[in-house]
């Protein structure tokens, strides 16, 4: 009886130690950048676009897409330093801080800049241009840490 027992509980023991490593797991990592639909949670925090970000290797890569899924652009970021990424339908009208867009228009905007995406370190804007282009804009948040909550990890 005692031997069976100890075999229970050794046999509990692992099905909760192998049980327990999938509970304290880290989330899995996102997928998909440059698709329409990632593997990844939506933190736009403007309801016409969706934004996704993807960390890889201390980079951090946002993605816009529109409210139907359309790719239009997206951004590599680490430590204030900003790539534009050859990727969506207006990759050619993405600007960051190091880079202005990769062909010049004469297209003037139609709106005002919108916030599409923004968390302590990176905001990325969006602005209707009269061709029916659209351009995004990445730079360096000024908000504070403390109240800029709309990137959501």
């Amino acid at each position: 009886m005692l031997k069976a027992l100890s075999r229970r509980a050794c046999l509990f023991g692992v099905l909760a130690l192998a049980t327990s490593g999938a509970a304290f797991a880290d989330k899995p990592p996102a997928t998909g950048l440059g698709q329409s639909w990632p593997n990844a949670s939506d933190v736009s925090s403007n309801p016409n676009f969706h934004a996704y970000v993807f960390n890889i290797g201390g980079i951090q890569f946002v993605q816009i897409n529109d409210a139907n899924g359309n790719v239009l652009g997206a951004v590599g970021t680490a430590g204030g330093q900003f790539i534009t990424l050859p990727v969506g339908r207006f990759a050619q009208q993405v600007s960051t801080p190091q880079q202005g867009p990769a062909v010049p228009t004469t297209a003037t905007p139609t709106t005002a800049p919108t916030t599409v995406y923004q968390d302590p370190a990176t905001t990325v804007t969006a602005t209707a241009l009269s061709d029916g282009t659209m351009q995004l804009k990445a730079s360096v948040s000024s908000c504070d840490p403390e109240t800029c909550a709309t990137h959501i990890q």
